[in-house]
């Protein structure tokens, strides 16, 4: 018997190592210590959850504490990671949000049983709910005013390439109308309380806009962000015929590059510090009062260093004002600099690290249009 079991643990790991199973099959995390014995794939703790919430189509256990079978090691040596895929992924649209390990649970859960438990993906052509190019419900909308969530109606349309909503279910005219392409959604569920949250941003006269939303089913709510992709992507194909399909892939939704609170001071650099909400969109650094606001109160415009933007540690030497954070960030742009400071010294570095990848990235011609923008508000 013991000997049986030698042999079953050796099998295993050699399976285990293999290099396809390097990975989580679900979220990339390096190194899983996980299992399914039911559907052949290696995953980490925290998809191994949501294996579990799922036992009718997956039965999971851990590979360094539980006992495996001869039958189920031979499973796993028969499967592994990329005979499944290739079953469960087959046929992924290209627009679909396939979300990693630094996601939140909604897209990881959805994802996992979008995958083996809708079969979403098997099926070349297969009709799903985020293709039809329109999507019509309701969500649950944040009051700009209020701070209350009251249930809108959203109607998203490919052909009109637009996202609208209404107050009423049987209003004829949209409180909002906002083109497709101006959009942009990321889920934030710490930021609005809901494990579903989702904040949608649009440009307004070139002016960030934020709207915050949920729904009570997280399938609804990725399906609505799926959707969103779908109707960009398919926007942007007729917009820009030659670009490739993996380069329109990578300007749909985005997450933010770093969110958090710091200190600022004004134009002269002679104010008292104001301790605000900061949103690094890409190039644009949005500053708000309260986390959930629907206005920026300002934005900056960070762009290269071939054209003389550029982040420093710490504030000028004799900067004035009254400041209760000392870890400084100075930001120079052509015109001016700004200033900064963080609470600690770890959300300093990682200030200076976000900013110093954009930064180091060549601006695009739509970028110098922003910029030039800014330059004229300013």
């Amino acid at each position: 018997m013991a000997g049986g079991n030698e042999r079953s643990m050796r099998a295993l790991k050699e399976v285990w190592k293999r290099a396809e199973n390097s990975l989580c099959a679900d979220c990339g995390k390096p190194d899983p210590d996980w299992a399914s014995s039911t559907l052949g794939v290696f995953i980490c703790l925290s998809c191994s959850g949501i294996h579990r919430n799922i036992p009718s189509i997956s039965k999971v256990k851990s590979l360094k504490m539980d006992h495996w079978d001869d039958a189920q090691v031979q499973f796993l040596a028969k499967h592994g990671n990329a005979v499944t895929k290739a079953t469960y992924e087959a046929h992924i649209p290209i627009y679909y949000y396939q979300p990693t390990y630094n996601d939140c649970q909604v897209l990881r859960e959805q994802w996992i049983r979008a995958k083996y438990e809708r079969k979403e993906f098997t099926e070349l052509g297969k009709q799903l709910p985020y293709s039809d190019g329109v999507k019509e419900g309701i969500l649950w909308k944040r009051g700009r005013d209020n701070g209350q969530f009251l249930p809108r109606k959203f109607l998203l349309s490919e052909r009109e390439g637009c996202l609208k909503y209404f107050t009423k279910q049987d209003a004829k005219e949209p409180k909002l109308n906002v083109k497709i392409d101006v959009i942009n959604a990321t889920f934030q569920p710490e930021k609005i309380g809901n494990p579903n949250g989702l904040q949608i941003t649009y440009l307004k006269d070139n002016k960030t806009r934020n709207i915050f939303v949920y729904h009570e089913s997280g399938k609804e709510v990725v399906d609505w962000f799926n959707a969103i992709r779908s109707v960009q992507f398919h926007y942007l194909k007729v917009a820009f015929p030659i670009a490739s399909d993996n380069e329109i892939k990578n300007r749909l939704t985005r997450n933010f590059l770093k969110e958090g609170y710091m200190e600022k001071t004004g134009p002269k650099q002679r104010e008292a510090f104001k301790k605000r909400w900061f949103t690094l969109d890409h190039r644009r650094l949005m500053y708000f009062k309260d986390p959930l606001d629907a206005f920026a109160k300002g934005e900056v415009f960070v762009g290269s260093k071939e054209n003389g933007y550029s982040v420093q540690k710490g504030l000028p030497s004799g900067t004035q004002g009254n400041f209760s954070w000392h870890y400084g960030i100075t930001i120079v742009t052509p015109d001016r600099e700004y200033l900064f400071t963080c609470e600690t010294e770890t959300d300093q570095l990682e200030w200076i690290k976000a900013f110093t990848s954009v930064i180091n990235q060549a601006m695009t011609p739509q970028e110098y249009a922003i910029e030039a923008y800014f330059k004229f508000k300013s």
